[in-house]
């Protein structure tokens, strides 16, 4: 290619020759002055090259190892790309690492003691949409509280000391939401959200019941200050056997009439289950929240997701829309705000990420819950499966009359990652698309991490398994969910995916039809009150205002939608 560039010493070559050879006979001065010229012209074009040849080599220089990616708490990664919708990580180029999250995630954490914080965008796809800036300093306030008032802090000991005396003084610059681990890990996740907003909408602080396995799963979102109940709380041993019948429970001081009689207790007991009574649902009412403000330590107990109720109370209803304009993204952004894989779980995602996802075109989950109480598998449930996922497109038939599709063309290959306490779908799926070519020409590879053949809330390998194939669904591309799941419910969310949810079948029959696509990525509250608190009646919870309507799973549960 020729150099367009012009030299500044090109204007000597422009003398003719003659002019240039009677000069140089005539004046030797002249000639040794020229030579000069010419060699400086030489060599500042030499040094421009040599300049132009190392910006060069590093721009293309090699990318660095994944040790040196993790340990480094640089803004920039190693993006990696390929042909068609996702990554070969062939080549790499560098692009901004939004470890932060849009400024979701509070900086400071030491990277190593919780990988997945900072790394989830390399493996996800980000966050859908972009958090408010009010929320953004919404948590950065909380999380200032948290650091004042949270486990051994001089206000935490304060509080704690009255506990003890049950004496309280009527005033505490803190006052604390303990969310009590209850039933299955699905079921943790959501309530513990749900209770995290609770806090944020209430000046408290969330403090966190370990259980049997939460720190075993969940990393600290809070810098500084732990969110997990210390072992010496006083309480900590009672709470867990704490009930409806307890003289401490909401509900059962409203019936007792015990409340406009005393003065105001050190703790009170909402239990907020699926089993709670219109007295316990009263929770959702402005009155009896302005009273619950005064209570220093509530204690909750609760296996729902009753984010949709919150948006139903006119004391919360502005602060909501200001926190989440985009009203389908409060557990997207909460989830990924709170819950963080620990490092060993963080691992089993990352190597099955890895080994079988990464290098797929196109990715596609498959959630399957069935409540029977055989454990199967069932044909109709197979049945429905198939049906949903080629109706819609999702995957692609096979050609059962022609053993090979001839093609020398690189062939897209959509992985299927699938969840199930049972092997058989798995099973029955991989056979298929191992016995019979694509009519795409296609190749699908079916994927399952784990069988455990039942459920085991309290076994704590499995809790760390079923909690990485959670976050392995959200990091597919498409995601197809079983009714009234809330494995698929945390999945969604974390992902910021509207699914195809499986209808649950009848009488062990398929569906017809199979699916249908989620109103929002938001899940579902399975039991919430349908009380008018103003009117003093039941109604209809669903029809009251547009943006929280009855879920497509389950015609009595409430979800919030965007409109």
């Amino acid at each position: 290619m020729k150099r367009i560039n012009r030299n500044p010493y090109d204007d000597a070559e422009k003398l003719s020759d003659s002019d240039s050879r009677d000069n140089y006979s005539r004046d030797p001065d002249k000639k040794s002055g020229f030579n000069l010229m010419r060699l400086m012209g030489f060599f500042l074009l030499g040094l421009m090259l040599f300049s132009a040849l190392f910006s060069v080599s590093v721009v293309l220089r090699d990318p660095p190892s994944d040790g040196v990616v993790e340990a480094s708490s640089s803004v920039l990664f190693q993006a990696k790309q390929s042909e068609g919708l996702n990554k070969d990580f062939s080549d790499s180029v560098e692009l901004p690492r939004d470890e932060l999250l849009g400024g979701l995630l509070a900086a400071g954490f030491d990277e190593r003691s919780c990988l997945s914080r900072y790394m989830s965008g390399i493996y996800g796809k980000g966050l859908s949409g972009k958090p408010s800036s009010y929320l953004i300093s919404r948590l950065r306030k909380y999380e200032a509280l948290h650091k004042e008032c949270g486990p051994y802090t001089e206000s935490y000991n304060k509080t704690v000391k009255e506990l003890r005396s049950g004496h309280f003084s009527g005033y505490s610059g803190c006052k604390y939401v303990v969310w009590v681990s209850f039933s299955g890990l699905g079921n943790r996740i959501l309530t513990l959200a749900s209770a995290f907003l609770y806090a944020l909408l209430t000046n408290r602080v969330l403090l966190v019941d370990p259980g049997v396995d939460m720190k075993d799963l969940l990393c600290e979102p809070f810098p500084d200050v732990s969110w997990f109940l210390p072992p010496d709380f006083p309480l900590a041993t009672e709470m867990r056997n704490l009930n409806q019948q307890s003289a401490q429970c909401y509900g059962k001081m409203l019936k007792n009439n015990s409340i406009a009689n005393s003065t105001v207790p050190s703790y009170v007991y909402l239990h907020l289950a699926h089993d709670y009574d219109n007295q316990d649902k009263l929770f959702f009412c402005d009155g009896d929240q302005s009273y619950l403000q005064k209570v220093p330590w509530l204690i909750m107990k609760t296996d729902n997701y009753f984010i949709p109720s919150l948006y139903l109370m006119p004391s919360f209803e502005q602060e909501l829309y200001d926190l989440f304009p985009k009203k389908d993204r409060i557990f997207h952004f909460l989830g990924r705000y709170l819950f963080h894989p620990t490092n060993r779980v963080w691992g089993l995602i990352t190597r099955y990420y890895e080994a079988y996802l990464a290098k797929a075109d196109e990715r596609l989950g498959i959630q399957i819950r069935v409540f029977d109480t055989e454990p199967g598998p069932f044909q109709h449930v197979l049945d429905q499966i198939l049906s949903c996922a080629l109706k819609e497109n999702l995957l692609p038939d096979v050609n059962r009359h022609q053993d090979t599709v001839s093609s020398l063309e690189k062939k897209k290959l959509k992985s299927v990652l699938m969840t199930s306490l049972s092997s058989g779908y798995f099973e029955r799926v991989r056979d298929m698309y191992w016995e019979y070519p694509t009519v795409t020409g296609e190749v699908v590879g079916i994927y399952q991490p784990s069988h455990e053949g039942y459920q085991q809330t309290e076994k704590q390998m499995h809790n760390q398994k079923a909690w990485a194939e959670m976050y392995l669904l959200s990091l597919t591309d498409v995601l197809v969910t079983s009714s009234w799941s809330t494995f698929g419910y945390v999945a969604q969310g974390l992902g910021g995916l509207k699914p195809w949810i499986l209808y649950k079948p009848e009488n062990r029959t398929a569906p017809d039809p199979p699916c249908r696509r989620a109103m929002s990525m938001e899940p579902c509250f399975h039991a919430p009150p349908f009380y008018d608190c103003k009117a003093k009646r039941g109604t209809d919870t669903g029809a009251l205002v547009p943006h929280v309507r009855h879920c497509e799973d389950m015609s009595w549960g409430l979800k919030v939608v965007d409109n």
